[in-house]
């Protein structure tokens, strides 16, 4: 298996490569995904729920300077541009294939910033950016990446900031999804970090990540999504004890 995916290190994320090459880095799959009804179908009908509840979210946070933390499949990311115009929309990936699909949604006279980036490292100064947005990202992260990015959202996010997360929910035990087995079985062998995402206290990591840039974050807005097998979360980041 090695001998295949190897080909799409390239600087990559080991984890990326081994796990999602064929989700995120094959041109092909990146054409076959970056489809509506494909996308919708991968989040079992809910897409365009989660991003209405995104962007209906946005409208109440500071647009100065938005980040959004990789790229995305659908239309999230024109639907970002539009609501923060005239200001440019910054966008960072790993993946080149990903930053050029996001480009060709840009209309004229719109303005999208792309950088290439790891999401663990960002080439920000702190305190850049007035909202960061991350959109179904954490979970295909393992732990240790989760922390790093996690971080340097708490870096690079200035006091009064916002950080908007759309993602799985806590472990839906109750979620018929989750209680019907085939369905489980399937969804934590293509998402192998799934797991481990569902018994994470976000905010808690948040705040504790913060103490090294003294802020800390509250959750300011929640939003359920499908029984709560999906979030909306907005928090709030402030100076510690501020």
């Amino acid at each position: 298996m090695f001998r295949f995916y190897r080909h799409f290190l390239d600087g990559m994320p080991i984890y990326l490569v081994r796990h999602y090459w064929w989700a995120y880095l094959w041109p092909k799959s990146v054409w076959f995904f970056d489809h509506q009804p494909i996308i919708n179908a991968i989040l079992f009908g809910q897409y365009r729920g989660l991003m209405h509840a995104t962007l209906e979210r946005l409208k109440q946070a500071p647009l100065e300077r938005v980040l959004q933390l990789t790229c995305v499949y659908g239309s999230l990311t024109p639907n970002l541009i539009c609501q923060v115009h005239p200001s440019p929309l910054h966008i960072i990936d790993v993946a080149d294939v990903q930053l050029d699909l996001a480009r060709s949604k840009v209309e004229a006279g719109q303005k999208l910033c792309g950088a290439r980036m790891n999401a663990e490292s960002l080439g920000y100064k702190a305190n850049s950016f007035s909202t960061v947005i991350l959109f179904f990202l954490l979970h295909e992260m393992p732990a240790e990446a989760r922390r790093n990015t996690l971080a340097e959202c708490m870096r690079v996010i200035r006091d009064g900031g916002v950080l908007l997360v759309t993602e799985y929910g806590r472990l839906p035990k109750q979620h018929w999804l989750y209680r019907f087995y085939p369905i489980r079985w399937i969804t934590t062998r293509l998402e192998p970090f799934l797991e481990s995402f569902w018994h994470d206290d976000v905010e808690a990591l948040l705040n504790e990540l913060g103490e090294a840039y003294e802020k800390e974050v509250r959750v300011t807005s929640h939003r359920d999504i499908f029984s709560a097998f999906y979030r909306v979360t907005e928090f709030t980041v402030t100076k510690r004890g501020g």
